[in-house]
């Protein structure tokens, strides 16, 4: 029997090279540079990633900018150690998200951008979580959330997801959380749907499927459908209503007073 929600180290140790694989997460780190924007920025960039996993997004992102300094946050030690023989230049730290944030206080006002990707619909209480990371943003920190929208599976609810979105619901929750929302936006349609169509049809068998494979045992038809929505994607629509993805920046708008009474 497949183990059931919330154990990251588990999920972590089995699948970290067949999640590196995934189409999705691809699509996810394309949208993620462009809003990040980090090329423009002047100044060598500051980093916090809430919810790094196993450091696939890290590794982007220092391809992107080389001279961005990166922390990444995340529940799993496994994750965590995975990430940072992964990525030694950057620093990861492990983090219950349901819990303050522990950092040093160096941190506190560091980070000129952010980045919280398919982490906040796995929490109970995510405004509380944007409220613990507000103190280590600087002012005008971007930062740059996805959440999934649609309808859920099977496999995200055995992965723990509490919720997917709407856009109504992800601006109320950034916006409950103090951060002032700049652009929020749908991304994905058609085949980023397409793809979420596919999982929400396999059901519990996808379950099954996650844990009897890894990346060196994925099958003829699996490797089939990675490569056919790899090229997919770079068709879908990046801006609509429709799309299944949801993207959003938001900024920091806080001075070093309301940073203090959002730490207290």
């Amino acid at each position: 029997m497949p183990r059931t929600t919330d154990d990251w180290d588990t999920h972590w140790n089995a699948h970290a090279a067949m999640n590196a694989l995934n189409p999705a997460q691809t699509y996810r780190q394309k949208l993620l540079l462009g809003a990040l924007a980090l090329r423009s920025a002047k100044a060598p960039p500051r980093l916090i990633e809430l919810g790094s996993g196993s450091g696939e997004f890290a590794r982007v992102v220092l391809a992107e900018r080389n001279d961005t300094e990166f922390v990444g946050l995340d529940l799993s030690h496994v994750g965590v150690e995975l990430s940072r023989k992964k990525v030694p230049r950057a620093t990861f730290f492990q983090q219950d998200f349901a819990e303050p944030i522990a950092l040093d206080d160096r941190y506190r006002g560091w980070a000129t951008h952010a980045v919280c990707s398919e982490a906040i619909e796995h929490l109970d209480d995510p405004v509380s979580m944007l409220r613990n990371a507000r103190p280590f943003f600087s002012p005008g920190c971007r930062l740059v959330v996805t959440v999934p929208a649609g309808p859920m599976a099977a496999f995200d609810r055995h992965i723990g997801h509490r919720r997917h979105y709407s856009p109504i619901a992800l601006r109320r929750t950034l916006e409950e959380a103090g951060l002032r929302v700049d652009d929020l936006r749908g991304a994905g349609f058609p085949f980023f749907n397409l793809y979420r169509l596919t999982v929400i049809a396999r059901g519990k068998r996808l379950i099954a499927d996650v844990a009897d494979q890894d990346a060196t045992t994925l099958s003829f038809g699996a490797r089939a459908a990675i490569r056919t929505f790899s090229l997919l994607f770079h068709f879908n629509t990046s801006k609509t209503t429709l799309g299944w993805q949801l993207i959003s920046v938001a900024v920091e708008p806080a001075h070093a007073g309301a940073l203090e009474s959002v730490a207290s």
